[in-house]
């Protein structure tokens, strides 16, 4: 370990003690350093965005935003220079896997009659299909759900002919695994942790104020502090979306002027990891899908009930504030991909959605690949691209 502190980031606040225990590079080796330091800083240096091509262009400034870790969390200098190559390798991770999966897969729009004989319409009653509920999901399944029914939905069984009828509901659904200890972290912080996280994805997809578009003050109550430029985006998000600030790509929001929920359920399934981080920390792992059956507020359009189904994968981590200038307890976000099946494409208003049978199609056209909504098996960066069609809801 190096007691040189980094020439970049030197001036940076650091927690603990900066002094080295006396250096044994070489004045060429430290040149030789510092030189291919310099080189490699380039490579990392955020692109002005480019007219035809702003929606690839936010989600890399977002994705910047969450990898960018700010100075002074380290512990020493030469940490701090190790945790930025890190850093670095983890954008263009994001680059490859998160882009492609948010263009793609933000909006997944459109209803299933759209396709060619609707195979998803009416003609097996609710009562063929078995409600037990399904056992917690613990691995990632190897394929997707089977056929629920062709049942219509309805207020009174908003979910009938859909696999989430057997889903938990709501908050129940979210279940974090058993804490234990994790490196220098005890087994009541990386319970915090894993704590934090639900409280973020029950503010951010279940509460109903959130759904109302209100605004998810408790999911951003437990964000870092320091992650500003990823707080900021969010905040315009809410308060000004437009296409390059959409708040949907993290909150289920939907216009109480317009829709409201079909009962008061919202089906919920999927699970949560976690593993020791790289610089003492904790890595929580979370992907849930929320399915909303949702009906018009309009008095004179017909009772219809559509769902809007929201899968969504976010990486937590929480650092040891015993080794990182933090907040304790609160955690940081690193990643963040969604699927969001039957919602207009090309609509940044700040809402989600739904096509509804008796309405005329909103938004753009759907022109990419038809994807099922209730597939948990594939990884989000494995789907192909652009705002495609649903095959049920």
């Amino acid at each position: 370990m190096s007691d040189r502190p980094s020439e970049e980031h030197g001036s940076g606040s650091q927690k603990g003690e900066g002094e080295g225990d006396g250096s044994s590079i070489s004045d060429e080796e430290w040149a030789n350093f510092v030189q291919d330091s310099e080189r490699a800083i380039p490579d990392s240096a955020p692109k002005e965005p480019s007219a035809r091509a702003r929606e690839v262009t936010e989600r890399l400034r977002r994705q910047d935003a969450l990898g960018r870790t700010p100075k002074g969390w380290r512990t020493v200098a030469d940490l701090q220079q190790t945790q930025e190559r890190v850093s670095r390798r983890r954008r263009r991770l994001w680059t490859f896997l998160g882009v492609p999966a948010v263009i793609a897969l933000a909006v997944v729009a459109m209803r299933p009659s759209l396709l060619p004989g609707n195979p998803f319409g009416a003609g097996v009653p609710e009562s063929a299909v078995s409600a037990s509920p399904l056992p917690m999901e613990t691995v990632a399944p190897t394929g997707a759900p089977g056929s629920a029914g062709m049942a219509i939905p309805t207020v009174e069984r908003p979910f009938a002919g859909s696999p989430a009828l057997r889903w938990a509901d709501g908050a129940a659904g979210i279940v974090p695994p058993k804490a234990t200890r994790v490196g220098s972290l005890s087994k009541a912080q990386v319970e915090q942790a894993l704590e934090q996280t639900r409280k973020l994805l029950i503010d951010a997809n279940l509460d109903p104020a959130t759904l109302r578009g209100g605004r998810p003050e408790t999911a951003l109550s437990v964000i870092e502090p320091r992650q500003k430029e990823l707080l900021d985006l969010l905040d315009t998000s809410l308060s000004e979306p437009d296409e390059e600030h959409d708040p949907v790509l993290m909150f289920s929001r939907f216009d109480p002027a317009e829709l409201r929920l079909a009962g008061d359920v919202v089906k919920t399934r999927g699970r949560m990891t976690f593993k020791a981080g790289e610089s003492a920390s904790v890595v929580v792992h979370a992907d849930y899908t929320f399915v909303y059956p949702l009906v018009r507020v309009d008095k004179d359009a017909p009772t219809e009930v559509e769902r809007t189904i929201v899968r969504r994968v976010v990486d937590i981590e929480l650092f040891d504030p015993a080794k990182w200038i933090v907040t304790p307890g609160k955690i940081t976000v690193t990643k963040y991909d969604q699927e969001i099946g039957n919602s207009a494409c090309d609509v940044y208003d700040g809402y989600l959605h739904p096509q509804f049978e008796s309405a005329e199609p909103t938004g753009a056209p759907a022109t990419g690949p038809t994807t099922d909504p209730y597939d948990r098996s594939q990884d989000l960066a494995g789907h192909a691209g652009g705002c495609g069609v649903v095959s049920r809801t």
